[in-house]
């Protein structure tokens, strides 16, 4: 999927179908001059229904549906027949979409599972025929009801990639080379910052034809969760992620300063990313011998008591497998 495909927020404009009106038709045929009424009922609108499909990794498909409208229900007719239902829309969306209302800013609410149906407009139902009024003091009511309009409504999607880690890491840290040795994923890769503009999706194959996804998240930078940077725009992708992987290259001048803002970043956004599973990862250790490895993680030691770490070179391909046997323990613990 290239960059330009993977879309994450759309906005739509949706209308349900308008019921169709009830019949005031009365019942004539030889023989039988004063039948009564038997108008029928209008048919009722058609409803717009979101549903998940597994198969769906983007919005792409509604970038340029900005306006979905379902079928309006059938008048009523004679014989006490019900005019015809409005024909429903339904809208695929990947799973973790996020249904906004976009005038109140209020979740609607959230597709997870395969298959899973929501109402997002419900049609207008359709009127009485003259059928429902008759009495002993009205034999022939020459009236019925007009069926109701359908909604209308503005709404936002906002995509949550569902994913087991989440990559964690300032830009040209190696997030994207590190998904890209892990999976099958070809993300885009160059030595400057920001190279990746969108989250990548990746499937690590483990042992037993096991395997779990993990998420390349744009570069995170110090005030990412004002807006500054691409951070604020992709942070929400990240609460999706059971397990945060922090990478961090082993040339970083400070490398418990550099954690100490990305954690900070994340918790600004959202408090309750302090809950999820950690792992930091220091990147780039090709360029170490055993001896200054073993003075860094002295010093590690210190700085990360309560955080697990590793040591890693995505381009040696040096402590991968450890690293995939670490996360699915994390994962399955």
């Amino acid at each position: 999927m290239t960059e330009g495909n993977f879309v994450d927020y759309v906005k739509i404009y949706v209308s349900s179908g308008k019921g169709g009106k009830g019949s005031t038709h009365l019942h004539r045929e030889k023989f039988i001059e004063k039948g009564g009424p038997d108008g029928g009922d209008g048919g009722r609108g058609g409803h717009v229904y979101l549903v998940g499909n597994k198969g769906l990794w983007t919005l792409f498909h509604l970038k340029f549906a900005r306006h979905i409208k379902a079928g309006n229900g059938g008048d009523g007719s004679g014989d006490r027949s019900t005019g015809a239902d409005g024909d429903d829309k339904f809208i695929e969306v990947p799973l973790g979409t996020v249904v906004k209302d976009k005038e109140t800013g209020e979740i609607l609410f959230e597709i997870t599972d395969d298959g899973e149906k929501q109402i997002l407009s419900r049609g207008g139902k359709g009127g009485l025929g003259n059928w429902h009024f008759r009495s002993s003091t009205n034999q022939t009511p020459r009236y019925s009801q007009p069926g109701l309009p359908g909604a209308e409504m503005d709404v936002i999607l906002e995509l949550k990639v569902l994913a087991d880690v989440g990559l964690v890491g300032f830009p040209n840290a190696g997030k994207s080379t590190l998904l890209s040795v892990l999976t099958s994923a070809k993300p885009k890769i160059a030595d400057y910052p920001f190279t990746t503009l969108k989250p990548n999706l990746g499937i690590v194959a483990y042992r037993d034809f096991q395997s779990f996804v993990i998420a390349d998240i744009p570069g995170i930078i110090e005030g990412a969760a004002e807006g500054k940077g691409l951070g604020h725009y992709f942070l929400r992708h990240i609460e999706r992620n059971s397990t945060l992987l922090f990478l961090v290259p082993v040339d970083t001048p400070d490398i418990k300063a550099e954690y100490d803002i990305l954690v900070n970043e994340l918790t600004k956004y959202n408090p309750e990313m302090l809950d999820k599973e950690r792992l930091l990862v220091i990147s780039k250790c090709d360029m170490l011998d055993d001896g200054l490895k073993a003075e860094l993680k002295v010093e590690l030691d210190v700085a990360f008591k309560d955080i697990p770490y590793m040591f890693i070179s995505s381009v040696a391909q040096q402590g991968l497998t450890e690293l995939k046997d670490k996360l699915w323990k994390m994962l399955n613990d």
